[in-house]
């Protein structure tokens, strides 16, 4: 019983991923506001019927599509760090930023920044994402303790961080993910002495894998 559970829950969830990615490349071939559920249908090879059997309509594709890979991205942050676990910036490296392989991997979906006529609130919510990250998760210590607004602080850093990112996607991530850590790292040692991890390890349900 159990085990039909679970391949019931995982045909459920392979056939919404397909859906999302077919919304994906049509937002990319003809802008998100000129596509029809037709068109989503007859990309992800399923019938409509299936289509009103998981979602209401586009606009409850495209709402759950972008909560899940947000949810992800602020899940992916945790997974090198356990909770309350101080890291020193001379001792970070790549998999510190878990978040940069998130968006790597996932890149297929960050594109869609790229675009004007994308997925609705993406261009907000994301940075706004980023900048609950920096403000829900960590703990920053300044270089010889030097006394900030830490509020600014956090908002000037997280910015920073996503200016980085946008650049480097629409770049179409032309720099290697290695070389984009590496001067991300090389950036924070400027100002950062520490980091301490005090967010919650979370695998967001039906998301998408953290790696």
């Amino acid at each position: 019983m159990i085990d039909e559970i679970h391949s019931i829950t995982a045909r459920r969830n392979r056939t919404r991923e397909h859906f999302k990615s077919a919304l994906i490349k049509l937002i990319k071939e003809k802008g998100y506001h000129a596509i029809s559920v037709k068109d989503i249908v007859d990309t992800a090879a399923y019938n409509r019927s299936t289509f009103y059997v998981h979602y209401q309509d586009k606009i409850d594709l495209a709402e759950e599509l972008l909560k899940t890979m947000l949810e992800g991205l602020e899940a992916s942050v945790g997974v090198p760090y356990e909770q309350g676990q101080t890291v020193y910036t001379s001792k970070l490296n790549a998999p510190s930023f878990n978040i940069v392989a998130y968006i790597y991997n996932h890149r297929d979906f960050f594109e869609l920044i790229k675009y004007d006529d994308t997925l609705p609130g993406l261009h907000t919510e994301l940075p706004r994402t980023i900048q609950n990250i920096y403000n829900e998760q960590f703990v920053f210590e300044t270089i010889n303790n030097m006394p900030v607004n830490m509020d600014y602080f956090k908002q000037y850093t997280a910015y920073g961080f996503y200016g980085l990112i946008i650049n480097w996607i629409r770049q179409d991530f032309r720099e290697s993910q290695e070389a984009f850590i590496r001067a991300v790292i090389d950036l924070t040692r400027t100002h950062m002495h520490s980091i301490k991890f005090v967010g919650k390890k979370i695998r967001p349900e039906g998301g998408p894998p953290l790696s």
